[in-house]
């Protein structure tokens, strides 16, 4: 087992020593690849690299607004019109993958800002996230507005009204 164990060491010690001494001094020439290996395949000029897997950008497919969203974050019944004391939601679809930051800005009629809210969103495909705002005490009657935007830019933007 020990004289097994020398002989295999020894060979692969020639083995290195002969390649290392094969390539010195030999200026211009390729040097040899170990067997096994492939050879470097070219590529056209400008050509780069192939990703595994090549980044897919998140974008705003839809904005709907009402007062329940199901177990998939989507609305169950759009609307435009609420009641002082209904829950809001914006689901806002998505499609595409990548990690991105999805923001919702609640404003009244006047501009006045109600409520805003962020959420760092990671999708692999189509997706829905859902905003929502409430007020126990009820809402004024009136006119608001939420603006969506994605990765700080404004993507999309609903009208609706408290009666």
């Amino acid at each position: 087992m020990k004289i097994n164990h020398r002989i295999t060491t020894l060979g692969v010690l020639s083995l290195a020593v002969a390649l290392s001494l094969s390539a010195c001094g030999k200026q211009g020439e390729p040097t040899a690849t170990p067997a096994g290996t492939p050879p470097p395949t070219a590529q056209p000029d400008g050509a780069a690299a192939p990703s595994a897997q090549a980044p897919t950008s998140v974008s705003v497919t839809d904005v709907e607004l009402g007062n329940a969203v199901g177990a998939d974050q989507k609305v169950a019944t759009p609307s435009s019109s609420f009641a002082p004391s209904d829950t809001i939601y914006a689901a806002v679809t998505t499609s595409g993958a990548g990690t991105a930051a999805l923001a919702a800005k609640w404003t009244y009629q006047d501009g006045q800002t109600v409520h805003e809210e962020s959420k760092s969103i990671a999708p692999t495909g189509p997706a829905t996230t859902a905003f929502q705002i409430s007020k126990p005490s009820g809402w004024p009657a009136g006119s608001y507005k939420v603006a969506i935007s994605l990765n700080g830019q404004p993507v999309s933007s609903k009208d609706f009204t408290v009666q």
